[in-house]
C-alpha cells in the first residue's frame, strides 16, 4: 500500500511540474526581402516591414516589448509576411520589380528611403497591403495597443471597404 502512495505522489508531482512549465512564447517569423519575393508569388498577403538599424535603442525596445508580445506575434504570423529590414544594409535588394541599392547621401539603403517616404527615422513600421502598394509608414516606437489598429486594418482587409478614420470609430482593441 505504501508503494502505491509513493507512486501516486510521484505522478502528482510530475503533473504539477508539467502544468506549471511556462508556455513557449509565440515569436514573429521574420523573413528577408528576398524570401518575401518568393513567398508573395505563391500566396499574396499584406506585408509588415520593421525598418531598423543595429545602433537604434528604440528598435531593440520595440523588438522586446511590441514584437515580443504574444498577441502581436500571433496576429502578424497569421495575417502578414513579416520582414525585418536593416536600413543601413549596403546590399542591393529587390522589392516587387525594383532593385534598390545603398544611398550614400542618406547613409541608408534606397529601399528604406522609399518605404519611409524620405523621412528617415528608426524604428519605422511599414505596412503594405500588397507588394506593389504605396507604403504606409508608422515611425517611432509603438506599443502593442498603438500598433493594433493599423495592423488589423490591413490584416483584416478593412482598407478595401472603408477609410481608416471610419474604421477607428468602431475599433475595439484587445492588445
Amino acid at each position: 500500500m505504501q508503494t502505491f502512495f509513493r507512486l501516486l505522489l510521484v505522478i502528482i508531482i510530475l503533473i504539477l511540474i508539467i502544468s506549471f512549465k511556462p508556455r513557449k512564447k509565440e515569436k514573429i517569423k521574420w523573413i528577408s526581402v528576398t524570401e518575401l519575393q518568393t513567398a508573395y508569388v505563391k500566396e499574396p498577403r499584406p506585408i509588415i516591414i520593421d525598418v531598423y538599424t543595429n545602433w537604434c535603442g528604440w528598435c531593440k525596445e520595440m523588438d522586446k516589448k511590441t514584437y515580443g508580445n504574444e498577441k502581436v506575434a500571433e496576429y502578424i504570423n497569421d495575417h502578414y509576411y513579416a520582414v525585418k529590414f536593416n536600413a543601413e544594409t549596403t546590399d542591393s535588394v529587390i522589392l516587387g520589380t525594383i532593385k534598390y541599392g545603398f544611398n550614400p547621401a542618406y547613409n541608408t539603403n534606397d529601399l528604406a528611403v522609399y518605404l519611409l517616404s524620405g523621412l528617415i527615422a528608426y524604428p519605422t513600421t511599414v505596412l503594405l497591403s500588397s507588394i506593389d502598394a504605396k507604403p504606409a509608414p508608422l515611425s517611432g516606437f509603438l506599443k502593442p495597443s498603438e500598433l493594433e489598429p493599423p495592423v488589423k486594418y490591413f490584416g483584416d482587409g478593412a482598407y478595401k471597404e472603408q477609410e481608416f478614420t471610419a474604421y477607428m470609430k468602431k475599433f475595439e482593441g484587445s492588445w
